[in-house]
């Protein structure tokens, strides 16, 4: 067994693709629409993230309750904060700071719709 995506629901889904794709540097792996309902998956060699655009539907009401936040593996936390902010005007909800009980260095950034993006480096 293993995890295989995490669906989340955006407001607009071409900026969802410039931050998570254009941005972050996550791959459109596949796509598909469904009762109206656009489904873009990206993601990386280990699991994906599922956005779901629905132009009928409500604009998501993203809240650290139900989805504190998604992680993505990162060479440099410090680097990819600072680029992530210069090209995207993301805003730094904390870090970077290193967790010695997890072994990473991590930042977190706001992003589209207010979801939480943890970026992680391993630390040996």
């Amino acid at each position: 067994m293993d995890v295989i995506h995490t669906a989340i629901r955006v407001s607009d889904l071409e900026e969802a693709r410039e931050f998570f794709v254009d941005g972050l540097g996550l791959e459109e792996n596949w796509s598909f629409t469904l009762d109206g309902v656009e489904n873009v998956y990206v993601g990386g060699e280990h699991g994906e993230i599922q956005l779901r655009y629905d132009p009928e539907g409500d604009d998501p009401e993203s809240n650290r309750e139900t989805i504190d936040h998604l992680a993505v593996s990162v060479d440099d936390a410090d680097a990819e904060t600072e680029r992530m902010v210069e090209e995207t005007g993301c805003e730094v909800i904390k870090g970077p700071l290193t967790v010695e009980a997890a072994g990473a260095r991590v930042a977190f950034i706001e992003g589209p719709d207010g979801y939480v993006v943890e970026l992680v480096e391993d630390r040996p």
